[in-house]
Formats: C-alpha cells, structure tokens, sequence
C-alpha cells in the first residue's frame, strides 16, 4: 500500500515531451485516470491514438515485463487487448528518472460503465470475452505474477480485517464483515487480468472492443477474474437474470467446475467489500484523489441488495 505514496506525478507537456523523446512520437497529451499510476492519451499529428503508462515508482520492471509477456501472449489469441510498443531503441520499457514508462495501442469504445443501456447480447458478449481471455491465459505464467497483491481476492479476509475498522458507515461495516470467505483451495488457480471493472471494458453498440489496464495481474483463484466482473456487473444495477447473461457467454468459451460456480456470489461480494475497504484508507492517505471514490456510493447501494438475494 506504499504505492500510494509514489504515484508519479508528470505534466502534460512533459508528456508530449516523453512521447518523442522516447517514441520518436509528436503528439498532444491528455490526462487518463489511475488508482496508483499515471497514464496520458496521445494523439498524434496524423490523429493516431496511443497510451502512454507511467509507473509508480515502486512498480519492479519484473512486474512490467510480466505484463508485457502477458500482451505478447494474448496477441495472437485474442482481439480485444493493447500491444506494448518498442522505443525509440525497440525495448517496451523505458526510464524517466525513477519512474518506469512503456506505450501501448489505444483501444476505441466507451466503457462499459457509461454505456447504459447493457442488451443481453453485449452482457453475453462481455462473459464470452472474459472466457477466450482466461482460456487464454490458461497456458501462461510468468514468475512476478506469482506476488502478494492487496487486490487479489485470495487476500480479501486479510484486507477487511485490516480496514474494515476505517468504513465510518456503520451498517456497511456490518456487511463487509460479513462478507468473509471460507476459502477454497479446490479452486483452479492461473494468471487472471485481475480488473475487469466496468471502467477497463471498453463497448461499442453490442460488442465489447477492448480490455485495458493489465496492472493488478496476479496468479490467482480463476474464477477471480469472472467474479470481479460480475463485482462491478452488479453495481449497474443489472438483475440476476442480466448477470447470467454475462455467465452463460463465459462457460461457452471457458466451462466453471463445480466449486467455482458454489464460490460465484460470495466472491463478488468479496470483491466489492475489500473495493469499500481499501478506498476507506486509501481516501484516509489521497483525500483529494475522486478517483478512488468513484464506486462507492454505488457499493453501499449495492451489498445490502447482495444480501438479500441469497
């Protein structure tokens, strides 16, 4: 949680300035958001988009080359992710100073979280993207992806035991604690992306175009990857039946076993009191940072619901 304290914090027109000095890219910047670090749009002058990533500077580049691998992995296997970009001396991993930077494609579309209303053929068509990805990554690994990561679910017990206590609602707090998991070591672990919120999932019409931010990768419990979706699937307000439209487009390309369907709900609420947990102190370190607000209020609107469906 140390990341917080490193966030980089470079200007817009040093941006413009990295891009083609680093790039050979003359292009106009503009800020992106990040939980933790710092990425600019850039739009050069033939109106071509790409990412510029700026990494916290405790971000370890054996990290960053995990997910560059992972990019490289899925290009020829899926549709919908970035590519990492070579420098001006063809490395995907650049330095400013202490900080790591790397450029990635740009990926068109809206995201999902502004792109209401959700048919069930773009839901079925989100589930089946998430499948071909995790089918996908079924045959990857990389050793720094094997890390203790405060946003993995398999540490969500450890993360409301240490923050519950900073959540001043005191009937959210109830829930949170309630949403403790007994957990599963029957679960199918591998590499997941680890974020597929509905502000990385990018649509356009019924179809989803692209899966952004690779940073919170983790080998992790599998069916994490499904849950967290659904996590943030949940916070639109979407029925149970619209849920499993996203469910039945996901089995198609990449079947649940028993036990991970068994674990399905309890992780999404999992997922979404360590988000209340880990925005409580993170608001508590970056008061004036929105971004770590922007799903809370819908969480608190959403848990109790959780509750009373089972």
């Amino acid at each position: 949680m140390q990341l917080l304290s490193h966030t980089p914090g470079f200007s817009i027109e040093s941006a413009t300035q990295i891009a083609e000095r680093l790039f050979g890219l003359k292009a106009t910047a503009s800020g992106l958001p990040s939980e933790r670090d710092q990425n600019f749009l850039l739009v050069d002058q033939a109106g071509e988009k790409f990412v510029l990533k700026v990494a916290n500077a405790l971000e370890s580049r054996d990290l960053l080359e995990a997910q560059n691998a992972a990019l490289d992995h899925l290009r020829e296997r899926v549709s919908f992710c970035p590519r990492a970009l070579p420098n001006v001396s063809g490395e995907t991993i650049s330095r400013e100073g202490d900080y790591c930077v790397r450029l990635v494609t740009y990926l068109p579309g809206t995201p999902l979280a502004l792109a209401a209303p959700h048919s069930p053929s773009l839901l079925r068509d989100f589930g089946r993207k998430l499948g071909q990805l995790d089918r996908a990554l079924a045959d990857f690994d990389h050793p720094a992806l094997h890390r203790d990561f405060h946003w993995d679910l398999a540490n969500g017990n450890r993360v409301i035991d240490q923050y519950a206590d900073l959540i001043e609602n005191a009937k959210l707090r109830e829930l949170v604690l309630r949403c403790r998991f007994e957990m599963n070591t029957r679960l199918r672990c591998s590499v997941i992306h680890g974020d597929a919120n509905d502000y990385n999932v990018l649509v356009e019409g019924d179809r989803i175009t692209g899966l952004i931010d690779f940073g919170d990768m983790v080998y992790s419990w599998t069916v994490g990857n499904l849950a967290i979706a659904l996590a943030y699937v949940a916070l639109q307000r979407i029925s149970d039946e619209e849920s499993a439209q996203v469910i039945e487009g996901y089995v198609k390309e990449f079947p649940l076993m028993e036990e991970e369907r068994a674990s399905l709900s309890k992780l999404v609420r999992l997922r979404l009191a360590m988000s209340v947990c880990l925005a409580a102190y993170q608001q508590s370190v970056r008061p004036g940072n929105e971004y770590l607000r922007i799903s809370q209020q819908a969480i608190t609107e959403t848990l109790p619901r959780l509750f009373e469906q089972e």
